[in-house]
């Protein structure tokens, strides 16, 4: 399946949930699909999170030049992320048992890298050279693990997206206002409008 990056596929807040976020609705047997399906649409989503997680990425570019012989990690490193982190949403903690199998993922992920993280102002290493993908996914997923961000984990009841809530109060409900807020919010008026219909043909 040929996949189409658009701006609003990347709500998770960080690069290992916007990853996790590529198996679209998880929780529905009926409609989900994977848009890493075709390992080729793995370089295409690194080459456009270099662009939307630039900020992360202290603007390091990402490279995956072999997408399918990185496939296995990626997925790997994809798999365990959503299940500790949904796991912590639902539980208001980490789950120790899913731990070893998250962590050996990550470790994975940067058995191969050859480059050095978290210099001041340079979190993701140096900005003048790519760097591989699954390393730079499992660095990322590895932040999630702060009590602060752990905290901040929800789940978009629209389309059960894992994302970081920044707002302020830490009440933001949505992965993103302009899709899901306004699907639920253009649902609830469908509903209201059927109620009140049902409601004057019964008067």
């Amino acid at each position: 399946m040929t996949v189409s990056w658009t701006p609003h596929r990347f709500t998770g807040g960080l690069l290992a949930l916007d990853t996790a976020n590529t198996v679209v609705l998880r929780c529905d047997p009926e409609k989900t699909f994977d848009r890493f399906d075709n390992p080729a649409e793995i370089a295409r989503f690194a080459d456009a999170a270099s662009g939307f997680r630039s900020a992360e990425l202290g603007g390091r570019p990402l490279t995956a030049p072999s997408p399918d012989a990185i496939a296995p990690v990626v997925l790997s490193i994809r798999e365990a992320t959503d299940r500790l982190f949904r796991g912590a949403v639902s539980k208001g903690a980490v789950a120790t048992a899913d731990l070893p199998g998250f962590l050996g993922a990550c470790a994975d992920g940067l058995a191969g890298s050859r480059t050095e993280i978290g210099a001041a102002g340079k979190p993701f290493g140096d900005p003048a050279t790519p760097i591989a993908f699954e390393a730079a996914l499992a660095v990322s997923a590895l932040s999630l693990l702060r009590e602060d961000t752990v905290a901040r984990l929800r789940i978009c009841p629209n389309c059960t997206w894992l994302f970081v809530d920044r707002s302020r109060n830490s009440s933001r409900l949505w992965c993103d206002m302009a899709v899901c807020g306004n699907r639920q919010k253009a649902s609830r008026h469908y509903r209201r409008r059927r109620m009140a219909d049902n409601e004057v043909k019964d008067a």
